[in-house]
């Protein structure tokens, strides 16, 4: 039995007609991904042109593989009729990349002569170059089916030398362009951290795409010379292709995706914190929020905040504003940031209430606080009623001697009055009376 010597290269010819098949299958299930965004924000021009940039990505795989070759050739009865075809969707793919870097990053409202005259000049670039590959084609004499070093082969072969060489500059001066702006565009200060992650892997997939012409035109020229680098060619460069195109469909995706994961994870995060608030509640209100299977996350987010403050308005009647104040200075006492101790002292006042509320015989309360600044805090007072062992020695504090604060203490300032009304004192029957809280 022979021993096969493992090597890239072998490797690489062995699964050569599968091999592209890879990154299509990949930038189609990205596609696919990408697609509700992009049907349900059909408006947005950004969201359709990363649309289209993966469309295009998908069909230089589809129509590079062997298979699809041999195909095409077959159906249009012209022996390498692909390799146009399939220049022409590379130049499309580099073209769209750079158009849609410059509106990315200019934003779609700049009309400037300066953004005007680089998107003519990528248009009218593109285009050229695309008439030009199909008139050299034509005028070229190509009759020998090539399927995988079309490019080594005919180096030498009058039009179809010059189509070549043509195709390769071409996506090389439009690779090095665009990743001078990725590049300048990632140094700018202020950019959002999933903006910045994205144009990070977009400078590496263009930084693999300059290696892939890096190691195509030696082969290409290498010919020329009656040498043969064909090896670089067909084992070297479909790597590095396949590498370049999956960073460059990160790097298209990552912005819109992560900020997408990150709303959807802040509105899941905000509703999580708000159970603890939410059962206690359910505690005074007999029942909760309706089970709704097809509501989105940011509907029960909203529902919800409702039921709680729609519970927590006839509940503040039962709120003791003085032993709220006690809890708020034994919590500073206790060493809390002023903002935990508003918090801890709205958990403990509204536990009280809730008790007040329950053993109370005609279930209204004796005064009408102004609920503002409660109905406001819900969130951070949920998330103090998570740690009841702080609630307890607040508690215990507020229930001991009361703290001596100095003037400038924050509680001097009285922390659950509305911002900008002036200090007022209590009567002794309770608070005075304000407005209605908000609905």
């Amino acid at each position: 039995m022979t021993q096969l010597a493992w090597s890239p290269t072998g490797f690489v010819n062995e699964f050569y007609p599968s091999f592209w098949w890879i990154p299509a299958g990949v930038l189609t299930a990205a596609l696919a991904i990408k697609l509700p965004t992009i049907i349900r924000l059909w408006s947005d021009p950004l969201l359709r042109a990363v649309g289209g940039v993966l469309l295009v990505a998908c069909a230089v795989f589809v129509f590079v593989a062997p298979s699809t070759i041999a195909r095409v050739n077959r159906i249009t009865g012209v022996p390498n009729i692909s390799a146009p075809w399939v220049y022409s969707l590379l130049t499309a793919f580099c073209g769209s990349c750079l158009l849609l870097i410059i509106a990315w990053r200019n934003g779609l409202g700049d009309r400037s002569a300066a953004t005007v005259r680089a998107v003519r000049w990528v248009v009218a670039g593109s285009l050229g170059v695309i008439v030009a590959l199909w008139v050299l084609f034509a005028l070229a004499d190509a009759p020998v089916e090539r399927l995988r070093d079309l490019d080594t082969y005919y180096a030498n072969t009058p039009y179809m030398r010059e189509m070549i060489l043509l195709y390769l500059l071409a996506q090389a001066v439009a690779t090095v362009i665009t990743s001078g702006l990725i590049w300048n565009w990632v140094r700018t200060d202020g950019l959002d951290a999933w903006l910045r992650w994205g144009l990070k892997f977009l400078g590496v997939g263009y930084a693999a795409q300059l290696s892939f012409y890096a190691v195509k035109l030696p082969a290409v020229v290498a010919r020329w010379t009656g040498h043969d680098l064909d090896w670089l060619s067909t084992a070297v460069a479909p790597p590095l292709a396949c590498l370049s195109a999956l960073l460059i469909a990160v790097g298209f995706i990552l912005p819109h995706a992560g900020q997408y994961l990150h709303e959807r994870w802040r509105v899941r995060l905000a509703h999580h914190r708000l159970r603890p608030l939410y059962l206690l509640m359910r505690t005074v209100n007999g029942g909760g929020v309706s089970f709704v299977l097809r509501a989105t996350p940011e509907l029960r987010l909203i529902r919800r905040e409702t039921f709680i403050r729609d519970v927590l308005l006839p509940l503040a009647r039962h709120i003791d504003e003085d032993g709220r104040h006690r809890a708020y200075e034994g919590a500073l006492a206790l060493g809390f940031e002023p903002d935990r101790a508003r918090a801890l002292a709205s958990a403990v006042a509204i536990q009280d209430a809730v008790e007040a509320r329950r053993w109370s015989t005609d279930g209204e309360g004796g005064h009408d606080p102004d609920t503002t600044d409660l109905l406001r805090e819900i969130g951070a007072v949920s998330r103090a009623l998570r740690r009841p062992d702080d609630l307890l020695a607040v508690r215990a504090r507020a229930a001991g001697p009361a703290p001596v604060l100095s003037p400038r203490t924050p509680a001097a300032a009285g922390p659950f009055r509305r911002r900008g009304r002036p200090a007022e004192s209590p009567p002794p029957g309770g608070v005075p009376r304000g407005r209605r809280g908000p609905s």
